[in-house]
């Protein structure tokens, strides 16, 4: 490698063999600035040496076009010194600058950054270089889960804003005694008018070189490069009347007669007031971020490990795979695991939201953060650290306050040109009042162009969607409902049809033999042994309860053999020499069943699923499982069909037992006798009856209508592959929780609208009252210091109106 040459080491998707390492090295040495490139197909690597002035992202092109996969990978930053939505537009814009990365997203309210770019080839310093040249400070975000930062952020800003208001208070005092007693052109208030401005120009001094010094090295370099953000709008404000009131005190001849007046209080108190309303604004930004503080304080910090028979007490971050745990009561639960030896009952209404404790005995899995109830357990560790479920989540709720909704696209148009047309606001306004006003002018212009700096300030509008989006889901987390997207949230408001399947969603997913009904000339024990035997094969709910009833009879199952499950139909196999057949009456299309089908329309009627055995071909038995619709399942069909939504049942059970489960609960769209691939299909048919649809499922087969739906939603008591495929977990498995996250969806988004129109219509109803409209017409000036008082509420008022949610 030449020294001019970087070296960059990126997975390659797809290779298997010889042949694929030679293509890939052969496309990347095409692409140009390459000096050299080496493929591993053992590690799926390649190893790449590029000259710095080319593009990484050429070499992920080429590996695709040549029909391989580079993985895209997602860096996340942590970036002081944003402070309004120009700030976030500012960082995403010079990170997508950087060369490789595909998409950023800056997050105002959690001071993060998330950037996606192709795996390897965008290292993690190139990051963070290009947020400092943006003139912020970057800091990596640890794996672990940490409590948010806004606390400190408050301190500080408490602290600096007891001292601007110190240093601020004799400004203020020796300006009001000036406005009794006269001006400085000849006054006597409370101290001569030349000690008062003296007096008053230190103390400014200190206050603009002190406290607040932030606004000016962050505000000014922004400016100097063309980007100016908010805090280049207060340096702007308060330096010009500094600077004028500067001039007034030690050159008044400079300034045109009857113009020399001096406006240190409204410099102070700009910073001050502004200063003021930060403090505020991150302490009520903390508040947004309690529940994920709150899910981080609940893992313990310390564990009773059991090693070489006795107990030792351990940090958590010790504990390994494979530990034995001792849990007193009381005590919180360490690190996930399966009890091994005691009973008791655990709170799990950290990770559910249910208060009711679940009973636990060896066997079980327990859920680390959890609390033990009076029993005591041993526990052998299997997830510790950041693969613990209360990690999990942790980065769930993280991963969905950080997100950005298709509704902040209009904010984040209007902020990227907003601070300049700020800019040219005042500057037309200085210039309007000098043309216009009677002489002295320039006071009256220099008051009102600051005031309209001041003003429009657009903290409001980066504030007004992500506080809601963050206190919104951390609220739902403490009920058991998980957005793993931020746009889950906008997404599930629109749905306008829901639709639920059956087996372990509506219902619990444990189903029972409740009938089997020989046909003549068949014993019922001895075709429940066959049907058992080959369903002892099957992980279907139905074969489990097939089988569990020959348990509990005593039956001796025959040896089986060639058995062959077929989705959606039902099973075939040899069962003691016997060919058997048990499935739906699809799976058994070309026998006779009308001798049957008169009992299997009777339990179907009542609500249970008919399943029908074949022995040698022959027709042999019907049987009837039933599965018990859980406690919720009908709350949750009233709630919804009474906010309006249209309620579906899809199913892949036969259509007369689905239509006995939608009877019970008040369903009237049924599709029924659905293979998993036409779930997918339901979901566009159902689209395309009612709107958008959101899909509420729990098992491998629900995945594909889960990811077709506008919003997936998915049990947490199901399967890993739907939890992966929704965009809502609902962790107490409960289907009444999908009701409380449709509410909790639209309290967020009318959050959201209501902090977006008062962004909006503040800047718009404000900024002409700041450039003298009203004055015009004979009516009040907005001050700058009214208008720095007024910019700060607006921030306060936005934090605070998100911060309702948490009561929602």
């Amino acid at each position: 490698m030449t020294a001019s040459a970087r070296r960059l080491t990126l997975p390659v998707e797809g290779m298997t063999c010889a042949s694929c390492t030679g293509r890939v090295e052969r496309v990347l040495k095409r692409v140009p600035g390459v000096q050299a490139v080496a493929v591993n197909l053992a590690t799926g690597r390649a190893t790449v040496d590029l000259t710095p002035d080319n593009d990484p992202a050429a070499l992920a092109e080429a590996v695709e076009d040549a029909g391989y996969a580079v993985p895209e990978a997602v860096s996340d930053l942590a970036v002081a010194g944003m402070t309004c939505a120009s700030c976030t537009n500012r960082v995403e814009r010079v990170l997508k600058a950087v060369p490789g990365v595909r998409a950023a997203s800056a997050n105002l309210a959690t001071g993060r950054v998330t950037v996606r770019h192709p795996a390897g080839l965008v290292p993690l310093d190139a990051l963070e270089a290009a947020v400092r040249e943006a003139g912020y400070e970057p800091r990596p975000v640890t794996a672990e889960p940490d409590a948010p930062a806004a606390p400190r952020e408050a301190e500080t800003l408490t602290r600096d804003l007891i001292l601007a208001a110190l240093l601020s208070l004799p400004v203020v005092v020796l300006d009001m005694g000036g406005h009794l007693g006269g001006h400085l052109a000849g006054g006597h208030g409370l101290l001569p008018g030349a000690w008062s401005a003296g007096i008053q120009a230190v103390f400014a001094t200190l206050v603009l070189a002190g406290p607040g010094r932030r606004f000016f090295v962050r505000g000014v370099p922004g400016l100097l490069r063309g980007h100016p953000d908010m805090n280049a709008l207060v340096a702007l404000g308060a330096g010009a009347a500094y600077l004028f009131s500067l001039v007034a005190t030690l050159a008044p001849g400079w300034l045109p007669a009857g113009a020399a007046h001096v406006y240190f209080e409204a410099s102070v108190l700009i910073v001050t007031l502004i200063l003021l309303g930060r403090s505020l604004e991150a302490r009520a930004r903390g508040r947004t971020g309690a529940a994920v503080a709150r899910l981080v304080g609940l893992a313990p910090k310390t564990a009773l490990a059991v090693r070489d028979g006795a107990e030792t007490e351990v940090p958590v971050a010790e504990l390994a795979v494979g530990d034995a745990v001792r849990i007193r009561p009381g005590e919180r639960v360490p690190a996930d695991g399966r009890v091994i030896e005691g009973a008791s009952r655990i709170d799990e209404s950290m990770l559910t939201g249910e208060p009711v404790p679940v009973a636990k005995k060896p066997g079980d899995p327990v859920t680390g953060g959890t609390v033990n109830g009076t029993g005591a357990l041993t526990v052998r560790v299997e997830r510790v650290g950041a693969d613990t479920a209360l990690a999990q989540i942790v980065r769930m709720v993280e991963a969905a306050q950080g997100a950005k909704l298709p509704i902040q696209a209009l904010a984040d148009r209007v902020t990227a040109w907003f601070v300049p047309a700020v800019l040219a606001l005042a500057l037309l306004t200085a210039l309007t009042w000098l043309v216009l006003a009677p002489a002295p002018a320039l006071g009256l212009a220099l008051v009102h162009a600051v005031a309209v700096l001041i003003i429009a300030c657009p903290c409001a509008m980066g504030l007004a969607t992500p506080t809601s989006i963050m206190v919104g889901t951390g609220r739902a987390a403490e009920r058991g409902i998980l957005f793993r997207s931020g746009a889950g949230l906008q997404s599930l408001e629109e749905v306008r049809v829901v639709a639920f399947d059956k087996t372990g969603t509506l219902t619990e997913g444990r189903p029972t033999l409740t009938d089997l009904i020989p046909a003549p000339g068949f014993d019922a024990e001895t075709v429940l042994a066959l049907a058992a035997a080959v369903e002892a094969r099957s992980e279907h709910p139905i074969a489990r309860a097939i089988v569990a009833a020959a348990a509990a009879k005593g039956l001796d199952l025959p040896p089986v053999s060639e058995v062959a499950a077929v989705p959606g139909h039902g099973i075939t196999g040899r069962a003691g020499g016997h060919a058997v057949a048990v499935g739906a009456a699809r799976h058994l299309a070309g026998l006779d069943l009308s001798g049957l089908a008169p009992e299997a329309e009777r339990l179907a009627g009542q609500g249970r699923s008919p399943l029908y055995l074949a022995v040698d071909g022959v027709p042999a038995a019907v049987m009837a499982v039933s599965d018990p619709i859980k406690p919720g399942a009908a709350a949750a069909v009233r709630a919804l069909t009474g906010r309006g939504l249209a309620v579906a049942l899809v199913t892949g059970d036969d259509r007369r037992t689905a239509e006995g489960v939608a009877r019970a609960l008040g369903i009237a769209t049924v599709l029924a006798e659905v293979l998993p691939a036409g779930k997918r299909d339901a979901v566009r048919s159902l689209r395309e009856a009612h709107g958008p649809v959101a899909f509420v499922g729990d098992g491998i087969n629900d995945a594909p209508a889960l990811a077709e739906a506008e919003t997936g939603l998915a049990l947490g008591t199901g399967t890993d592959v739907a939890v992966e495929s929704a965009d809502v977990v609902l962790m107490a498995g409960d289907p009444a929780t999908v009701a409380e996250a449709l509410r909790l969806s639209r309290a967020v988004m009318r959050n959201i609208r209501q902090n977006l129109f008062w962004a909006f219509a503040y800047n718009v109803a404000l900024i002409p009252v700041a450039a003298g409209g009203l004055r015009m017409v004979g009516g009040p000036s907005l001050s700058p210091v009214l208008a720095a008082g007024a910019m700060a509420l607006s921030s306060v008022f936005v934090v605070g109106n998100a911060l309702r949610l948490r009561r929602a």
